[in-house]
């Protein structure tokens, strides 16, 4: 049995099938994965991803310790609930995790870092803080819900006082309204508007129903996984990991290199790769033709050299097989793809695939 979230029973109760994520026992579906991942293009759905860890950093150098530990620079954040996406790095410039910072004050930020990466996020963050004036505090005792799709915020809103609703339906992407004890967040892993709400795990099934009475559907990490897919959106451990940086994994935008005084943990290892010559890029694949894509496929680009799969799928929305794929640089706007033994043809993109229910391609 893994750790469980305050929703787990409502989920059972649900019919929810549910399997091991991370350590957690977490919902796969409901049912048909393939209608869940619809229903958030086209209304509202929900995950429950309880699973992932709050992390409070506080104190008066709290600021310098994260322009320390992480590669993009929340010295850009100077409006409260302003929110950061970035990478936590090794000194050799592997990814450890990538993650969300929001900021709250100059001596108070909020992280939220992935479930399956946990333990070592939360032992690499505290040895990190011992050389600075910063208190570290793990959340437990919050609960995390999304609410995705065109008409998520809408149906959030009604549920909502009148005055956390209209903050709320003021905020800008990627900021967040504080209302006590509750943190709404415009942010989202599925290519969709959206709000992730932190709120106390006490009050977690009480608005999960009143969620579900409003017609926001459960749904489950299947889903939560094809769009995300669609969204051209990395998953740690599949798409990078401490084994690769973010020059090859789609991720340079999210890495400050400016100011050039700032020293955070593995810049003098991206120095030295940009400065040798990243080898590797990270495209989308879109399949000409029938089948599936895999994570770990062989992809083959004719007269340059091989790559990998990342992430691999068929997409509900598109109805055609799509895949991330670390490649050489020089790959062109054609490749091929070894599908059990057989090397499919496929188009080169760039990611997203999907974005708000609309194809990109």
């Amino acid at each position: 049995m893994g750790n469980k979230t305050p929703l787990y029973d409502t989920h059972v109760a649900a019919g929810g099938k549910m399997v091991d994520f991370g350590g957690w026992d977490m919902p796969l579906n409901y049912g048909s994965q393939l209608e869940e991942h619809h229903v958030v293009r086209q209304d509202a759905g929900m995950f429950d991803v309880s699973h992932m860890t709050v992390v409070d950093v506080a104190g008066a150098e709290a600021k310098a310790f994260l322009r320390n530990l992480l590669a993009n620079d929340i010295a850009k954040l100077t409006v409260s609930g302003k929110a950061l996406y970035g990478c936590m790095l090794k000194a050799d410039g592997g990814v450890i995790d990538d993650l969300i910072t929001y900021y709250l004050d100059e001596t108070h930020y909020r992280l939220v870092v992935n479930a399956a990466t946990r333990d070592k996020d939360i032992a690499w963050i505290q040895a990190q803080a011992g050389r600075f004036d910063v208190t570290v505090t793990e959340r437990p005792e919050l609960a995390m819900i999304a609410i995705q799709g065109p008409n998520a915020r809408a149906k959030v809103n009604g549920l909502l006082s009148p005055e956390t609703a209209a903050a709320a339906d003021a905020l800008k992407v990627f900021f967040a309204a504080i209302d006590g004890e509750w943190f709404i967040a415009r942010t989202g892993y599925t290519g969709e508007d959206g709000y992730e709400i932190i709120l106390p795990d006490r009050d977690a099934v009480d608005f999960w129903n009143r969620l579900v009475a409003a017609g926001v559907r459960p749904c489950g990490l299947g889903a939560r996984d094809t769009l995300r897919l669609e969204a051209g959106m990395n998953l740690y451990g599949s798409d990078m990991d401490e084994g690769t940086s973010p020059w090859s994994t789609g991720l340079a935008w999210t890495v400050a290199m400016d100011p050039a005084d700032r020293d955070f943990i593995g810049r003098a290892a991206l120095e030295a790769e940009k400065a040798a010559g990243v080898a590797m890029k990270r495209v989308g694949l879109v399949l000409e033709g029938k089948g599936v894509l895999r994570n770990h496929q062989r992809v083959v680009a004719e007269g340059v050299g091989e790559g990998e799969i990342t992430s691999g799928g068929f997409s509900p929305t598109l109805g055609v097989g799509i895949a991330l794929a670390r490649v050489p640089k020089a790959t062109g706007e054609r490749c091929q793809v070894d599908v059990r033994g057989k090397l499919l043809d496929c188009r080169v993109v760039t990611p997203p695939f999907v974005r708000n229910g609309k194809s990109c391609l």
